[in-house]
């Protein structure tokens, strides 16, 4: 199942607007902001589709019957772009375990590239709902790499796929290669560059956020 947000009006759309803007992104600290935001809208949308149970809380006056959210999920996100998109997340799901992974592409003179996992952190996360998060979905085989070796070493309950940002083709290829999971996408378009940019996409959200790297 996939779930678009910018197929509704929201204020969601305010936020990807300001991090495509070339403009706003000179503002690192605000393009860290604004993917934070987006992150704690769609931790709200996920929240919706999750268990809660009825709780008694006691008030000064009384008290109140509400619903609370049964288990906290676990945060999974892909250094380093995926920070403060992750810490969106994480102020909605205040209590969850996380989960950090290190991936990078290695180019080869040809041009293609391959995708290399390096390191993991993780909880247990048998019979957990997990949601990873990645800005940029652009060819979606770093998704597609770490969510198959999660699966094959877990027994996750729930996969969740978040991105701000998914080219059609990545968004098809996740589709195919991770079928069960629900992914969640800001915002989709359709061309991606023999260099694997998203366009119009927003350029290169690791960048912006925290600046220019050598390696």
């Amino acid at each position: 199942m996939v779930t678009i947000l910018s197929t509704q009006n929201s204020i969601a759309n305010h936020f990807i607007a300001e991090l495509r803007d070339v403009t706003i992104q000179r503002d690192r600290m605000r393009f860290r902001r604004n993917l934070e935001r987006l992150g704690e809208v769609f931790a709200y949308e996920i929240s919706k589709t999750m268990a809660f149970k009825p709780v008694e809380v006691e008030t000064p006056l009384g008290v109140a019957k509400t619903h609370l959210l049964m288990e906290q999920p676990v945060l999974a996100t892909i250094l380093r772009a995926g920070l403060p998109f992750h810490q969106g997340l994480l102020n909605i799901f205040d209590q969850a375990d996380n989960t950090f992974i290190a991936a990078y592409r290695h180019t080869k003179k040809s041009g293609e590239f391959e995708v290399h996992k390096e390191y993991v952190n993780t909880p247990n996360l048998d019979n957990r709902t997990v949601i990873i998060v990645d800005p940029m979905l652009a060819t979606g085989k770093s998704l597609v790499l770490c969510c198959k070796d999660l699966l094959a070493e877990y027994e996750i309950k729930e996969l969740h796929i978040v991105a701000a940002i998914a080219s059609e083709e990545g968004l098809n290829h996740v589709k195919a290669f991770v079928p069960t999971a629900h992914i969640w996408v800001g915002d989709v378009d359709h061309e991606l560059t023999t260099k694997a940019y998203i366009v119009p996409g927003l350029g290169d959200a690791g960048d912006l956020a925290y600046g220019e790297k050598l390696h």
